[in-house]
């Protein structure tokens, strides 16, 4: 699905992303370019962490430019749970975050989950508010980085 950026950052009204869903056998490589930019080079996280066995199984949301490039990615797996969230940093705030949080959230309504949660950094849980997830635990370090877990219930 096209998406329109706005003209911050430096980007134009033509600079366009599309938000596709796909599987690690497919695009493993742009959706690792995006993981291993923001987690581990830009919030250091470490390798042994970030790749935790599960991406083989699991749904992935990817989001790349207009030219190609992959700019953001989720992780959604069968339990309802949405994880491993990442914008590059020039993508940040045009909206990005935003298409692939409701692209999620869409996702787990089709297959009927009621429940979806996710481990917030401490400093987006305000982005996250704003599509309906409450935090649901107290702050706790996970890779260095303070979290809390948030869930959304749609009955």
């Amino acid at each position: 699905m096209p998406v329109t950026a706005n003209a911050r950052k430096g980007l134009t009204l033509q600079d366009s992303f599309n938000l596709q869903k796909v599987t690690w056998q497919t695009h493993a490589q742009q959706l690792t370019t995006v993981r291993e930019a923001v987690f581990i080079a830009e919030q250091n996280v470490p390798e042994a962490l970030e790749w935790d066995g599960l991406d083989e199984t699991a749904q992935h949301l990817l989001t790349l430019s207009a030219a190609g490039e992959p700019i953001g990615c989720a992780r959604l797996l069968g339990d309802g749970s949405v994880g491993r969230m990442a914008v590059m940093q020039p993508w940040r705030g045009l909206g990005v975050g935003s298409a692939l949080l409701n692209a999620a959230i869409a996702y787990y309504q089709q297959l009927g989950v009621h429940v979806i949660t996710l481990s917030a950094q401490v400093h987006a849980i305000g982005f996250y508010e704003k599509f309906g997830f409450t935090a649901c635990s107290e702050a706790y370090l996970d890779a260095g980085i303070l979290h809390r877990d948030m869930q959304r219930i749609d009955i």
